[in-house]
């Protein structure tokens, strides 16, 4: 299967510069990728980007990984309705190196470089970048852009001359990278196609030269409609110290039926014949949850590694029969009664008090896997608390 068969059939395709896809099946090509350090970890949403990644890299394309501590620190505009707060720079630096670990994780053993747009950023005057790319860049095709139009429009909470900026910043990276790396086309998500398109057009008028832009759709959970990586406690993590190993299994476990071929495509490496073997046996038995179960152990493997993702699987199988796992998140509290807000919060189990007594009034919280119905709760030292079909914590 050629790469640009493979992104077609995975569901790597949405827009694109090139006139014909199948340009990616000749030349090998330098492409870049790149992550803000807007928090320490990767979401699932930013892995189905770098799961496309790799199958450019494996189809012999060289990729530079760029982590961006100049964006970073700006932060990118783009699908967001009000102003970002600035991060320090001591925080951006510890995002970074959370960000660059990833990278080596989910990307170990493959060939690539990583790069920080911070290097060339921080002894770039302000007078030179206006020369350089302020000069080149229209207004009017600025203010043109859908997410810019958002924030200044009827309703609007408007837009800083920073975060206004970002977009060039993101084309001079591309500027930058075809200098220096040979760069030549820019991966993205969905969300991006304004940003990569103004280091085309400055590729275009400084250099002469053509350059392209290939993004992949956004995930949305086809049940919800919601953009896919988020949950009743926010968004799933690629980190295991912000989702655990098991509850990480447990999100790609629980995918509905409806999108479970659909994420074994995007998050595993599994080949098309072994894909649509899962599809048959969804069709024919789809109580087996076979896809399910493959789903979440090569998701969980490519990001935690196999030892990790075969104790998931013995967690579970563990856990639903009664047994205990050293790999159910455990929580300091100490034994006693408390009101069950309270608790589900103490336990991590629920983002506020608010949403835990939702969770209790709908009956979605359970003791030893028995219902909670009262609003006081005794726990002591070994007793497991769930909350919905897949959050665990077992009270230390």
């Amino acid at each position: 299967m050629t790469l640009s068969e493979e992104l077609t059939w995975r569901g790597f395709v949405n827009q694109t510069t090139l006139k014909d896809i199948t340009e990616l099946d000749r030349a090998p090509l330098t492409f870049y990728w790149g992550v803000d350090p807007s928090a320490s970890s990767m979401t699932v949403g930013n892995l189905a980007m770098a799961m496309m990644v790799r199958h450019f890299i494996n189809h012999g394309h060289k990729a530079i990984l760029l982590v961006g501590g100049a964006t970073g620190v700006i932060g990118d505009p783009d699908g967001k309705a009000q102003e970002r707060d600035l991060k320090s720079l001591d925080e951006v630096a510890r995002n970074k190196a959370g960000i660059v670990s990833q990278y080596r994780k989910v990307f170990a053993g493959q060939d690539f470089e990583i790069v920080d747009n911070y290097d060339w950023f921080k002894d770039l005057g302000y007078l030179d970048f206006l020369r350089t790319v302020g000069k080149h860049m229209s207004m009017t095709q600025l203010l043109d852009r859908e997410f810019v139009q958002s924030r200044i429009g009827q309703g609007g909470s408007g837009i800083s001359y920073a975060e206004f900026s970002y977009s060039l910043i993101q084309g001079y990276d591309f500027l930058h990278l075809f200098r220096e790396k040979g760069v030549t086309l820019q991966v993205a998500g969905a969300d991006q196609w304004g940003n990569s398109i103004s280091g085309v057009e400055l590729i275009r008028k400084l250099e002469g030269k053509e350059s392209h832009v290939w993004t992949g759709p956004l995930v949305v959970n086809k049940s919800t409609g919601i953009k896919f990586g988020k949950s009743e406690t926010g968004a799933i993590w690629v980190d295991a110290e912000q989702t655990s190993v098991f509850d990480y299994y447990q999100f790609w476990l629980n995918a509905d039926d409806a999108g479970v071929i659909e994420y074994m495509k995007m998050y595993t490496l599994l080949g098309k014949d072994e894909i649509e073997d899962y599809e048959r046996q969804l069709q024919q038995n789809p109580a087996g949850r076979a896809a399910q179960k493959a789903l979440a152990y090569e998701a969980t493997k490519i990001v935690h590694g196999q030892e990790q993702a075969d104790a998931a699987v013995e967690a579970t199988a563990q856990l639903f029969s009664g047994g205990e796992s050293q790999l159910t998140p455990t929580v300091e509290i100490t034994p006693g009664t408390y009101p069950v807000a309270e608790l589900v919060v103490k336990a991590g189990l629920a983002a506020s008090n608010s949403e835990a007594r939702r969770l209790f009034e709908q009956g979605g919280i359970k003791l030893n896997q028995q219902k909670v119905e009262t609003a006081e709760l005794t726990v002591a030292s070994g007793d497991l608390l769930q909350v919905g079909k897949r959050r665990f914590a077992k009270i230390a």
